[in-house]
């Protein structure tokens, strides 16, 4: 660990607070869920600081069953002497003044994510009740606050056997006032803790969850190499090893790996100190434009490709793409305090040229690599000529025209598309059934018939082509792949409604597979839903019921009073079930059962339908295996 002057002359004050509580969104992007969970991010990243400055290899987040998450590491401690112009301790400035901290020079932290200095302030303030306790100079401080405001003065509570232990140790619980939930989730958390140990090498970073003793450890010697290598799990890569580019200028870093595997879709992640800009910014742009030059130059110099009809576009280029980009600055220009793009210009030029030069001294050195990376966008080129192709004859036969919808749709009759659903249902017999059962006003139905198209092993213009999809596409009204716009979505709800057996769920597997794949932002949008049909219809005399599992039919046949007069229905598939019942069980949005389709990680969701729906048999088997204990499928 190196050493630094960390004290209360590096806190720089600018003033202001009240204005987080009365406009949150502006500080944490919102007060649902993300807006939760960005709390535990700002204390966080604040220890990466610590950890970028290389004070700090250790952080522990652990989250209690009283609705408190703590966040710990044993970096150099925040600054406990009076603050000169505050008058107060330095401590009580860093949390309670909105722009105070060590990041507004280069002395105090050379690279920050928390550039803003409203972080930890913002959580303070934001929280019911903040305690933080700081390990410096062999004492342990304390010092508690309620809504941003102190409660007691900074005290110590010990002296510490060991001088030369140091750390901060924050305990928060966010304000039940202000967030729409406060609870926390495990699985929410352990996405951006996974992200910041791989953009970390070196650094641990310890997850536990009391409510369920549920824990992960995040430590990757490899950084952004071993991150490459996790997204590509599963996919058959068509260069061996991930490609590793680095380059410094100035004040910028610049660090990416990248390798390509056999599969349609590309997966670029972004980040500025840290940060996960998922809007991207110039880092990202500098990227693909050097991408895009330096794999045309090369297949402009070959001679058995340079003669190819129809060159590569950067879209074409990135097909199968898995790249991790990171850039540390010391004075990052980002998009709002939530940091989701980043605006330095010379970043971009700096990435552009540093990428463009490593890649061609790449193909140069491994030309099979280089080929096998130019054919695949060859490949792409014309596979994106075919879907170009394949969009115009299916426009001509008014497939993919607005205002003509597929035959087997019976649309419903107001037109806001916010008050709307579509049900996509399994089976001519139960759309039929379906149609008849519905309300007709804001609700309506697609059948579908037979197995569509497995769309993880498909290139866009042979899903274009395929008559199981097209139907979809047209009455969703948003476009596909690239063109997809959700502002256009005819439908506020797109619910899949599929038998509950094996063939079912397959099913309902492959159209959530292309979901995921060519309309991602209906899922990420929360659009799309799981209808959970009845297994059985018990009855006896007038009374009925309907139920949803073995277990629950057997304890309603005791409800019942015994098996005298009472009669089982078990219900092979929706077909089976006529229009009232289907109403009663599955379609009333007062009585039936919907799950939500929701993406807590896009990263697990990708590795999850790679491995159920890709071409590796050994990694399927083994997640039916692990999970099998977790689902009932009733044959």
């Amino acid at each position: 660990m190196s050493e630094s002057t960390y004290n209360a002359s590096n806190i720089k004050v600018l003033k202001g607070l009240e204005a987080v509580r009365k406009r949150p969104a502006m500080y944490i992007g919102g007060t649902t869920e993300r807006g939760l969970h960005h709390l535990v991010y700002e204390v966080v990243d604040n220890s990466i600081d610590e950890a970028l400055g290389g004070y700090c290899d250790r952080i522990d987040v652990v989250i209690h069953p009283d609705g408190y998450v703590t966040v710990i590491d044993n970096g150099r401690g925040i600054p406990v002497e009076i603050h000169k112009t505050e008058k107060v301790p330095a401590v009580e400035v860093v949390m309670t003044v909105l722009h105070a901290g060590g990041k507004f020079d280069d002395k105090t932290y050379k690279v920050s994510g928390g550039l803003h200095g409203v972080g930890v302030s913002v959580v303070n303030a934001l929280s019911e009740r903040l305690e933080v306790y700081i390990k410096k100079e062999g004492k342990l401080y304390f010092q508690a606050y309620e809504r941003g405001i102190p409660v007691t003065k900074l005290s110590v509570l010990e002296n510490i056997a060991d001088v030369n232990e140091s750390g901060t140790r924050i305990k928060f619980k966010p304000d039940t006032t202000i967030f729409e939930t406060v609870e926390f989730s495990f699985d929410y958390l352990s996405v951006r803790l996974r992200e910041l140990a791989f953009l970390n090498r070196g650094v641990s970073i310890f997850l536990l969850d009391e409510r369920n003793g549920k824990k992960h450890e995040f430590r990757y010697e490899g950084g952004i190499v071993e991150f490459v290598s996790y997204l590509n799990v599963n996919k058959k890569p068509l260069i061996p090893e991930p490609l590793f580019i680095e380059g410094t200028k100035d004040d910028i870093e610049f660090e990416m790996a990248l390798q390509y595997n056999e599969s349609f879709q590309e997966t670029i992640l972004s980040f500025a100190n840290n940060i996960n800009t998922i809007e991207g910014g110039t880092h990202l742009i500098g990227f693909k434009s050097a991408l895009t030059r330096s794999v045309n130059t090369y297949i402009r110099n070959d001679n058995s490709m340079s003669k190819e009809k129809v060159m590569p576009q950067g879209s074409d280029i990135r097909e199968g793409l898995v790249a991790v980009l990171s850039v540390k600055l010391s004075n990052p220009q980002f998009e709002g305090q939530t940091k989701t793009k980043l605006q330095n210009s010379d970043v971009e030029s700096m990435v552009n040229s540093v990428v463009y030069e490593k890649l061609m001294t790449y193909f140069e050195e491994n030309p099979s690599q280089a080929k096998a990376i130019c054919m695949k966008a060859l490949l792409g080129a014309r596979g994106r000529e075919a879907a170009r192709k394949a969009r115009e004859l299916t426009r001509r036969k008014s497939v993919l025209e607005s205002g003509s919808l597929p035959g087997k749709l019976a649309d419903c009759s107001i037109q806001d598309p916010t008050q709307t659903e579509i049900f996509l249902v399994e089976g001519d017999s139960a759309g039929g059934s379906a149609k008849m059962g519905r309300d007709r006003t804001f609700q309506a139905i697609l059948a579908l018939w037979g197995k569509m198209l497995n769309t993880e092993k498909a290139r866009i213009d042979r899903v274009l082509n395929n008559d199981k999809i097209q139907p979809i596409i047209l009455a969703l009204g948003a476009g596909i792949g690239q063109e997809f716009d959700i502002t256009r979505l005819r439908y506020n709800k797109v619910i899949i409604m599929a038998d509950a057996d094996v063939d079912g769920q397959h099913i309902a597997t492959l159209l959530l597979t292309f979901f995921f794949r060519y309309m991602r932002p209906l899922v990420e949008e929360g659009h799309v839903f799981i209808a959970r049909p009845p297994l059985f219809l018990i009855s006896k005399g007038k009374k009925k019921k309907y139920v949803y599992s073995d277990i629950e039919r057997n304890t309603a046949i005791e409800d019942f009073g015994g098996s005298k007069g009472l009669h089982v229905q078990r219900y092979k598939g929706l077909g089976e079930m006529n229009a009232e019942q289907l109403w009663e069980t599955t379609l009333d949005p007062s009585r039936r059962i919907l799950t939500s389709v929701k993406i807590d990680d896009a990263i697990e969701a990708d590795r999850i339908f790679t491995v159920l729906m890709g071409d590796e048999v050994e990694p399927r088997r083994q997640f039916i295996e692990e999970n099998a204990v977790y689902v009932t499928v009733d044959v």
